[in-house]
């Protein structure tokens, strides 16, 4: 969906549109580590048990080690990308965009114990909820942001309708739209797509896919390829 994207500008003047990952997609890749975590805990079992009692120390710091550093340690050294989250093509980064480090991933990963309360990450659900990006309470006080890793995907080209000019003037932003509509419609449905070029309809004139074909004619119009 369009509006789940944050749109934010580095320091460098470029632009940057970061799709927000939603509860679900984080929970399946939460779920991803959690079984992943128990596994290594069994195994971790089985091995130090052998050690009899001497081994059970050894355990403990292993165990302490994985509930309380395996997202940290993948977070801030595996791109922002646990298990999980690379199963679910997901990624975590600074709000601004950059690589998230491993302050913010040690504290994003910390105030898990507050989402989690009262029972099933009850706080965290609704806090996700209720953001505009879907942000969890620690996303939200380590300035970090769960997103879909779109270097995953091949990158949609405009489809080739003929350049045409607007009908009238636009204004910078009005431009920017339409580029964006150009940019990511060809990864949506088609119903998707005619319901947006809809919305577009006193400037077109057109309705439904013909109002699609406008809108990639205005695009390639102002991205010059003419």
């Amino acid at each position: 969906m369009l509006d789940t994207y944050r749109e934010v500008v580095t320091p460098e003047g470029v632009a940057l549109r970061l799709p927000a990952a939603g509860p679900v997609p984080r929970a399946l890749a939460w779920g991803i580590d959690l079984c992943i975590r128990l596994v290594l805990l069994f195994i971790g079992g089985l091995v130090f048990g052998l050690l009899g009692d001497g081994g059970m120390g050894a355990y403990l710091v292993v165990m302490f080690l994985l509930l309380w550093f395996y997202h940290v340690a993948f977070e801030a050294m595996w791109d922002g990308r646990t298990p999980g989250k690379r199963a679910l093509g997901l990624r975590v980064v600074a709000s601004n965009g950059a690589p998230v480090g491993w302050m913010g991933s040690f504290l994003r990963n910390l105030l898990r114990t507050v989402d989690m309360l009262p029972v099933g990450y009850a706080f965290g659900l609704v806090a996700s909820y209720a953001d505009p990006w879907g942000r969890r309470l620690g996303d939200m006080v380590a300035g970090t942001l769960v997103v879909h890793d779109v270097r995953r995907h091949d990158t949609a080209t405009t489809p080739p309708e003929p350049a045409m000019a607007p009908p009238e003037p636009l204004l910078p932003h009005e431009q920017a739209a339409m580029v964006a509509f150009a940019e990511r419609a060809p990864r949506l449905t088609a119903a998707r797509q005619a319901e947006l070029a809809d919305l577009a309809q006193p400037l077109t004139g057109q309705h439904g896919a013909a109002g699609v074909a406008r809108l990639y004619g205005i695009a390639n119009w102002l991205l010059g390829r003419r």
